[in-house]
């Protein structure tokens, strides 16, 4: 049996858990650069609000209802997201994350010492509001693709926000009461599809032969498909494990890349600025291949130009650069980007956004060495640098130490001045958990 935990709400909760007077009040949360609106409360969305709306079109009614709004404060949901996670750890012996606001749990074996799972499923939904104040809703199944389909109708249809599908016939229910492009793994395109031969629900596309899944269906993804929804479990399970940090670390292989791309607060000219940006993109994404334990092959630069301008041609560009030998060292990685941002930049063109994205991944101390690689001192010097410079940035603040391509300006006060490329948020709330300067205040 696996569980799904989702929680509900995810960002707007976050903020609710530290501003408790919103609880009952209609709130919203910005994407990047306060663009448009990628979380809505329950209130929220009763008023109309839609996901994905810009937020310039939807003010006016923003004002009117009083909505709360809030900029996107990653560091904030990313910890959040971390202490759920942790709580969860203590209900299953694996916990596979599969976003930032769900997880899998492994629940096999667990009915020789639990007689009732719907109790347990409520227990962890009790423990996770005390301990982290998310709620969340429970699905528990026999396969992946049944918890989350449980894990959906879990709000509606389950009792205290958990829903157990332990036999055929309680999932069959289930399955009649899902809409066909709802199913976990269809997708739009396959959806219009079914719906053209009539199949809607997700009873009718279990009860379409194993050989008709396989043939229009994607092969063997669509056979795999047809057996989860039949109960029968083959879907890939890779639980994350806790480092050293407590922090939390996915096994390799289920991350393929890693990337860093950001919005403009206005847009940017300048080589020497979009340089800067390229360059701390780059430093974030090379922590995250050190925390995740791989080096990366290939550096993908990134540009965009105003997707609503009106002229012709594409808004988004790319120049992919290949590394001699894999690598996760930040200064190698940066010597690759923007090498490759010289490349891609065109002179008076404005941009309005940038990214790096590193890919061809593998475990680091794997690879194979080049010809003209450096010396076994040389790389063990490189991971010994990569090291410290984590540490020290772990023990005082994220990006404290970092290389100066990345920026180097401060104000009188002596903190980092804010660069000329950062995006606008200006609703974001303090970094409560993270920043020793915006650490919760009780008065």
């Amino acid at each position: 049996m696996y569980a799904l935990v989702d929680c509900n709400n995810f960002y707007v909760s976050c903020e609710r858990v530290f501003s408790p007077h919103l609880e009952g009040k209609p709130v919203v949360v910005l994407s990047n650069n306060d663009g448009c609106l990628i979380a809505r409360s329950q209130e929220a969305k009763d008023l109309g609000l839609k996901m994905g709306e810009p937020y310039h079109l939807v003010r006016p009614l923003l004002e009117q209802h009083q909505v709360h709004v809030f900029s996107s404060n990653y560091g904030l949901y990313g910890d959040m997201s971390r202490r759920v996670v942790r709580v969860l750890s203590e209900f299953s012996v694996g916990v596979e994350v599969y976003s930032i606001d769900e997880a899998f749990l492994d629940f096999h074996g667990l009915s020789l010492m639990e007689n009732d799972l719907h109790a347990y499923g409520v227990r962890v939904k009790e423990t996770v509001k005390r301990d982290t104040g998310i709620p969340t809703c429970v699905g528990i199944a026999p396969t992946k693709t049944l918890a989350k389909l449980a894990n959906r109708l879990a709000k509606k249809h389950g009792t205290n926000g958990v829903l157990l599908l332990d036999t055929e016939a309680r999932w069959q229910k289930a399955l009649t009461l899902t809409p066909v492009e709802d199913v976990w793994g269809v997708g739009r395109r396959y959806a219009r599809k079914l719906y053209d031969m009539d199949i809607r629900t997700g009873a009718a596309l279990a009860a379409m032969p194993e050989h008709w899944m396989r043939r229009h269906m994607g092969g063997v993804v669509g056979q795999r498909l047809w057996r989860e929804l039949h109960g029968q479990s083959c879907l890939e399970w890779n639980p994350a494990e806790w480092d050293e940090h407590d922090e939390l670390q996915p096994s390799h292989a289920s991350r393929h890349s890693v990337t860093c791309t950001r919005s403009f607060g206005r847009p940017q000219h300048d080589a020497a600025v979009l340089s800067e940006a390229v360059a701390t993109f780059t430093a974030k994404a090379a922590e995250k291949l050190r925390k995740h334990g791989v080096v990366a092959h290939l550096v993908t630069v990134i540009l965009g130009t105003d997707k609503f301008a009106a002229t012709a041609g594409p808004t988004t560009h790319s120049v992919a650069v290949t590394l001699p030998n894999a690598s996760y060292d930040v200064s190698l990685l940066t010597q690759a980007a923007l090498q490759g941002l010289h490349r891609l930049r065109r002179p008076g063109v404005a941009y309005h956004r940038a990214g790096v994205l590193f890919s061809g991944l593998e475990p680091a101390g794997q690879g194979q060495l080049g010809l003209f690689a450096g010396t076994a001192a040389d790389q063990q010097r490189s991971q010994q640098l990569m090291k410290t410079l984590d540490n020290l940035n772990a023990r005082f603040g994220r990006q404290v130490v970092r290389l100066a391509a990345a920026g180097v300006a401060k104000k009188p006060d002596g903190k980092p001045k804010e660069p000329a490329w950062a995006g606008r948020s200006a609703h974001r709330s303090p970094l409560y958990t993270t920043g020793w300067g915006e650490l919760w205040q009780l008065r």
